[in-house]
């Protein structure tokens, strides 16, 4: 078999190996790995090595668990109003609850942050960042929006004149585990009992009939509207999920 058949093994490594003499799928595997590794990288002595029989890499019969997540996306226009941050980071905090929820995690801590743009040139800079802790874990989408509004309510700055222009706001957590069901006060758990079936309700609505079908009210009007939300106006056409976008032959 030729050496170009092996996967991984693109057309610059076949140029290398060519000028190595190797021209058959035997030939690598009779190579020094040592000046191999020099002209591939680790890559191409893991390759010999497996070729001779010798596994380099493990199976992963169980995916790995998901550690952290991050919904940050930039404004279509610039924002200038706590209301409308307040809402963006709303719809963010209820992505990032959708994430860990589908794998059964929560987290305890998220960063809030929100900032001006470098390219604005000649205009008042401000970048804000803010970790906001949590009394357990959860993926309850709704304690993360009032996290992510406390956030906001204690880095926000009333504006000055020129005021600031924030182009990008985000939320991350970098700390998933496993949902806290410690006992607490008798508030705590019933929240708890409450903030299960509401939030997968909600998900089993947003998989049927589409993302943002049902959504959290401090995340939807301006969102429906689309007065801050990012800008698709270099996308493709999706033609295999949108209707409106389908291709029009004319007789």
């Amino acid at each position: 078999m030729h050496v170009g058949e092996v996967w991984g093994i693109g057309r610059a490594s076949l140029a290398k190996l060519e000028a190595m003499g190797v021209d058959t799928v035997a030939d690598l595997r009779d190579l020094d790995p040592r000046p191999v590794r020099n002209a591939l990288t680790v890559v191409g002595e893991r390759m010999i090595r497996e070729l001779r029989g010798l596994s380099c890499l493990p199976l992963d019969l169980v995916p790995a668990r998901r550690k952290g997540c991050a919904v940050t996306r930039s404004f279509s226009r610039r924002v200038t109003d706590r209301a409308t941050l307040e809402q963006a980071l709303a719809t963010h905090a209820t992505r990032l609850g959708e994430k860990p929820r589908r794998e059964g995690l929560g987290t305890d801590q998220i960063a809030v942050f929100y900032h001006t743009s470098e390219h604005d040139r000649g205009e008042p800079m401000r970048s804000v960042q803010m970790v906001v802790r949590l009394p357990e874990a959860t993926n309850d989408s709704l304690t993360l929006i009032k996290a992510a509004r406390h956030g906001v309510a204690k880095t926000w700055r009333e504006q000055g004149t020129p005021p600031w222009r924030y182009s990008k706001a985000g939320v991350i957590t970098t700390d998933l585990v496993p949902p806290s069901h410690s006992p607490r006060a008798l508030i705590d758990r019933l929240n708890r009992e409450r903030s299960g079936p509401l939030m997968a309700a909600m998900d089993a609505c947003n998989a049927r009939f589409g993302r943002g079908s049902v959504i959290p009210a401090r995340a939807g009007l301006e969102r429906a509207l689309g007065t801050w939300s990012t800008k698709f106006e270099m996308r493709s056409p999706r033609y295999t999920t949108q209707m409106g976008e389908l291709p029009t032959a004319m007789a």
